[in-house]
């Protein structure tokens, strides 16, 4: 295949993933704010998607950790880029539509070190940076926002609901959901920015090291937004009624903890998982308030599908990367068994669609009414 047309292609892909990195992490930013009736779902994707499009001109530091540091970008060429991004989504539509919120960023990870492992040796790619950069923010991540989000929740009914009621926190979501948001579109643009990078350098057409072109960071945050704004409602649901039931103080507190722990870890430049973090969040915010019940069940299948979703990736990776290694014809069977799986899942999601008019808005909880029964 034409070099040029494959750069193309594989670009055309990267985009491809980060729309659906968009639709299917959409819960993460708007999950809470949905279930409690603080925004009506097609409002809250939409500001979702406006926030993760200024979020991606925030920072390149976890672009650059993608580029550079997880495989050697001198060693392997667009074909592998294009076999790990396809790892990465067939993983991520299966996910969705099981209506699993497992971990966007670990797909991609696992498809690019599938496929760089197979074609080009292990010794290419870098297990040292892979265990500080990704496996070990991976396994605290959730922790850490759980934890705070706890603390947080505990402190916010203890102190403020109990003496002055909870009128201001549907307001206050609405604000930290859109931190959300904007913490997402910084963590997450960027890791497609990285790939495409990634990409230009294996191709020649950009110096090891270099930073994302302006028009990389444009058109990955474009993907990303529209990809929101589209709304991944499956996993919305499952974030939103299957881990905790959900008040507004309660919202406030999980997606302010998550929202906190994302931005500095962009800012570190690790490509944390935002699904894991809010996850965390929203269970820690369960924890939190006594009254809500924890849904453990729903969360133990959640982080199975997390502790599969590496190494599922890297298999599918590993395939296609040996598949595209092989030459044209690959290359070719590879995008059209990765148009078939996505058609597949399209029309078996339309058998039992779960779109926008699927949530209602709940009653006011007492957090929320408390104020105006003590008026009374």
């Amino acid at each position: 295949m034409d070099p040029s047309l494959l750069v193309a292609v594989v670009i055309i892909t990267a985009l491809v993933f980060d729309f659906t990195n968009g639709f299917h992490d959409t819960a993460n930013a708007m999950a809470t704010s949905i279930a409690t009736g603080a925004l009506k779902p097609k409002i809250a994707v939409a500001i979702s998607a406006v926030l993760n499009l200024a979020g991606a001109f925030l920072s390149v530091e976890v672009a650059k950790t993608i580029s550079s540091g997880l495989v050697d970008e001198t060693r392997i060429g667009p074909s592998i880029v294009f076999g790990g991004l396809i790892g990465a989504i067939v993983w991520n539509l299966f996910t969705w539509y099981v209506g699993l919120p497992s971990s966007s960023s670990h797909a991609l990870f696992g498809g690019l070190i599938g496929a760089t492992w197979v074609s080009a040796g292990a010794d290419s790619v870098h297990f040292t940076k892979i265990v500080d950069k990704v496996l070990l923010p991976a396994a605290a991540s959730p922790v850490i926002a759980g934890v705070v989000a706890a603390a947080v929740t505990y402190l916010v009914y203890r102190f403020l609901v109990r003496r002055r009621g909870g009128r201001g926190f549907r307001v206050g979501q609405i604000v930290s959901a859109s931190l959300v948001s904007l913490a997402h579109g910084t963590n997450d643009a960027q890791k497609t920015m990285g790939v495409i990078t990634l990409t230009l350098v294996a191709a020649g057409s950009l110096p090891a090291g270099s930073a994302p072109p302006v028009w990389v960071i444009v058109s990955a945050a474009a993907a990303l937004a529209l990809g929101t704004y589209l709304g991944g409602w499956r996993i919305t649901h499952t974030l939103g009624r299957g881990l905790t039931d959900i008040e507004g103080p309660q919202g406030f507190s999980a997606q302010t903890s998550s929202a906190v722990v994302i931005l500095l870890s962009s800012h570190l430049g690790f490509p944390l998982s935002t699904t894991h973090v809010c996850s965390g969040g929203i269970i820690g915010s369960g924890v939190g308030r006594r009254e809500a019940p924890v849904r453990w069940r729903m969360a133990g299948r959640m982080v199975i599908a997390w502790l599969f979703t590496l190494p599922a990736a890297a298999l599918v990776g590993a395939a296609a990367g040996k598949l595209t290694s092989l030459g044209t014809a690959g290359t070719v069977t590879v995008g059209v068994l990765g148009i078939v799986f996505a058609a597949g899942i399209y029309l078996l999601s339309r058998r039992k669609p779960i779109t926008a008019h699927s949530f209602h808005v709940p009653e006011p909880s007492a957090a929320d009414t408390e104020p105006d029964r003590l008026a009374a």
